[in-house]
């Protein structure tokens, strides 16, 4: 089953690498992008394409780690809290007068 999984990965790595290949070779023609301060110098419609993949890709990644950062900030102090309760609980039942 193992061997059978990384066959199709080393496949799906192939056919994906053929579809880049064969997107770029097909959109070559030069392209400038015109934003509203500045343009862009020219290139090819794939290139801009894949910059655009990729620049998406990093930020994805960027944003997902803050949002990780901030939960294990979150669980830590939670945690913190937790134990000071527990602290706080086990002293007030130890000098609580016991029953009879």
């Amino acid at each position: 089953m193992a061997a059978m999984r990384k066959v199709l990965i080393i496949l799906l790595a192939i056919a994906i690498i053929v579809f880049v290949l064969v997107f770029s070779l097909n959109n070559q023609q030069p392209v400038a992008l015109d934003f509203f301060f500045f343009e862009t110098p020219s290139a090819g419609v794939a290139i801009w394409i894949l910059l655009t993949f990729v620049l998406g890709a990093l930020l994805g990644m960027l944003f997902t780690s803050l949002a990780l950062f901030r939960a294990r900030l979150s669980r830590r102090r939670a945690e913190r809290e937790r134990v000071k309760s527990d602290k706080a609980l086990t002293r007030e039942r130890q000098q609580a007068p016991k029953r009879i």
